[in-house]
């Protein structure tokens, strides 16, 4: 067995938890923009039933928060920041759709969860941003 130090545990364990909901959002905002189920068409007018305004622009809103802000938060990239958007589609799913209510709304609650915690705590140390940051120059500068 592996003899990790707390710290690096600590960076797996933001590590899997980034990956598996970064995932789930950019599979469900896939559906929506691209793999048709529900598609941009059937979510447009969920979006629409549940009494947004200008529900197409808020359905694409929230698909491109889930597909983008999931894939940052896999990444780690500016992880504090992208967690937010896909955090406030969730929210919204929670208090709007599912009534706030749990057990109904257990998965959309912890995924409410991930992200706010996300946002505040960031990415840990096993990010894209950390590897560039330590691997790379800004461009045009030379290491001496």
């Amino acid at each position: 067995m592996m003899n990790l130090s707390e710290s690096k545990k600590s960076d797996v364990a933001l590590l899997i938890v980034r990956l598996a909901a970064g995932l789930i959002f950019v599979m469900h905002g896939y559906g929506k923009l691209w793999g048709g189920n529900p598609g941009m068409e059937g979510f447009t007018g969920f979006v629409a039933s549940i009494g947004f305004p200008m529900p197409a622009f808020f359905a694409y809103c929230a698909a491109l928060s889930e597909v983008v802000g999931g894939l940052l938060v896999m990444l780690g990239a500016w992880t504090r920041i992208a967690a937010i958007f896909p955090g406030i589609v969730i929210a919204v799913a929670f208090f709007a759709v599912k009534g706030g209510n749990l057990p109904k709304g257990d998965l959309e609650f912890l995924l409410l969860a991930v992200m706010v915690a996300l946002a505040l705590g960031g990415g840990g140390n096993m990010t894209v941003m950390k590897w560039l940051k330590k691997g790379g120059s800004p461009a045009g500068e030379v290491k001496a």
